[in-house]
């Protein structure tokens, strides 16, 4: 693929609009120091309208986009989402509003719309978790992680308690155990039992840990697709020592509208709502981590916070005073927030479940489609997600860039690490059963291919613009300057 200055000619130019200057405005040049004005004019290429234009249109249409074809990718639910809110996020009266006009008294008054907007979401963020309240300052995923398990920090901190051992089962979310070092916590792994918190032995690390022990940290339903069948038990035993427990929420669209996870004993939970609740997720953002809380956690929330005052106007509430403090810059990713308002509004609280609902049927679709295929090691129902290992013999990164040559993404491949050579499908809620048929009927014939002929499968893919790669080389000998000569 040709960059847009091999695509340059000397003195090919594009006709274009010429304003003339306005004299009362000074020149751009005479407003900057004579030391920061270029010499010469900048070495750009030298195209015509249609080379530009066909130039990047080529670019796109290199793109994988969910948009254009199925995007199983596990533990990141990559679904389509629908227009419509793309359209009330671009309206005028909500992305032409500045974040700084709602400080004033006066700006207040000009954003309602918008304030309300946070309120109404935080609210029904409130019903769909059981939570009491929410702050949606943190900007992705892993800012809501850390936001969370600052929160647990601070409680601890308020009772005078210094505790820095943060549990995180092996079956959980992979991001967990940075984000509680970025806490300043200690990490101890708690092994699992068929794929399952193991209360045995989260018995024995609370016993080890105890008046050390701040917490735990859950994905549930979490990343080999099960639903925690012990969870009772397990809050139980972390509530038992004034531990608090922590929902990683990156899993939401399996239970949405089926469990609020504050009625079963959970004390923080953040949601991704660039993959539950309609934002399109990948590309590098944007993204949204609201984190909520029990009662006695709302102290210590970031602010500012929406509250609805007596007369009906919607305003920020007061610090507390003990609040962690700014998380994200205002109040959070609005367009993303507006987004999942307007999702939440539509869908309406059926909506909600039975997307949860056909999320948890495609998966168990595809899991039983492929049984005879791959091999299924925790195999029983699960969530909107589940893992399988490649057949004997056979690599999971082989059936990977297989897909890939046949015009499907690939699965999520080698996480988690409990199984071996781990595929990880999810299909959402809004794929079709003959999109499901086909994408089976591409994994039956890849290994078919693959028993057949190894070597052929080890080439893919062959058609795509990067082909395999020698992705030992490229470990070995990494190329990290501009100069790739």
């Amino acid at each position: 693929m040709k960059t847009i200055y091999e695509e340059s000619v000397p003195g090919r130019a594009t006709l274009g609009i010429v304003l003339k200057d306005d004299p009362a405005q000074p020149d751009c040049a005479d407003m900057l120091p004579a030391q920061l004005l270029r010499g010469a004019a900048p070495r750009l290429p030298e195209c015509a309208e249609i080379d530009v234009v066909r130039h990047f249109t080529r670019l796109a249409e290199l793109n994988y986009s969910v948009d254009a074809n199925f995007y199983p990718l596990g533990s990141c639910t990559m679904k389509y989402n629908p227009k419509c809110t793309e359209a009330i996020s671009q309206l005028p009266g909500f992305a032409r509003l500045h974040p700084m006009l709602a400080q004033s008294k006066a700006g207040e008054k000009a954003c309602q719309g918008a304030l309300q907007v946070l309120y109404e979401t935080e609210r029904s963020l409130c019903e769909i978790t059981g939570m009491k309240g929410f702050t949606l300052q943190p900007m992705a995923g892993a800012n809501g992680e850390f936001t969370g398990v600052s929160l647990i920090a601070a409680y601890h901190q308020a009772k005078g308690r210094s505790r820095r051992v943060m549990l995180i089962p092996d079956s959980a979310h992979g991001t967990n155990p940075a984000s509680a070092a970025m806490a300043g916590f200690t990490a101890v792994t708690v092994e699992s039992k068929d794929g399952m918190v193991d209360p045995e032995a989260l018995k024995a690390a609370v016993a080890e840990h105890g008046d050390n022990l701040a917490g735990l940290m859950m994905t549930c339903p979490n990343t080999l697709g099960l639903m925690e069948t012990r969870l009772k038990e397990i809050v139980q035993i972390i509530h038992s020592v004034d531990a608090l427990l922590y929902y990683d929420g990156a899993n939401m669209n399996a239970i949405m509208g089926k469990m609020r996870v504050g009625d079963v004993g959970f004390d923080v939970v953040h949601l991704n709502l660039h993959k539950t609740f309609a934002t399109p997720h990948g590309g590098g953002g944007p993204g949204s981590g609201p984190v909520g809380v029990c009662e006695k956690l709302l102290p210590f929330l970031p602010a500012p916070r929406v509250e609805r005052r007596a007369d009906g106007s919607f305003g920020f509430m007061l610090d507390s005073g003990k609040s962690i403090g700014h998380i994200g810059p205002f109040y959070g990713s609005f367009g993303v927030i507006l987004k999942a308002c307007a999702y939440i509004v539509r869908l309406g609280a059926e909506g909600i479940k039975r997307a949860s609902e056909y999320a948890v049927l495609n998966a168990n679709y595809l899991r039983k489609k492929l049984e005879d295929v791959l091999q299924v090691p925790f195999d029983r129902i699960c969530m909107h997600e589940f893992v399988a290992s490649a057949p004997e013999g056979m690599r999971a990164l082989d059936i990977a860039k297989g897909l890939l040559e046949l015009g499907y993404h690939a699965p999520t491949i080698y996480f988690p690490l409990l199984v071996h050579e781990c595929l990880m499908p999810e299909p959402t809620e809004t794929e079709s059963k003959q999109t499901l048929d086909a994408f089976c009927d591409a994994v039956r014939k890849i290994v078919e291919e693959g028993r057949k002929d190894p070597e052929s499968l080890a080439q893919a893919p062959r058609n795509l613009p990067v082909t395999r790669l020698d992705e030992t080389a490229a470990a070995r000998h990494m190329i990290l300057t501009e100069d790739m000569a």
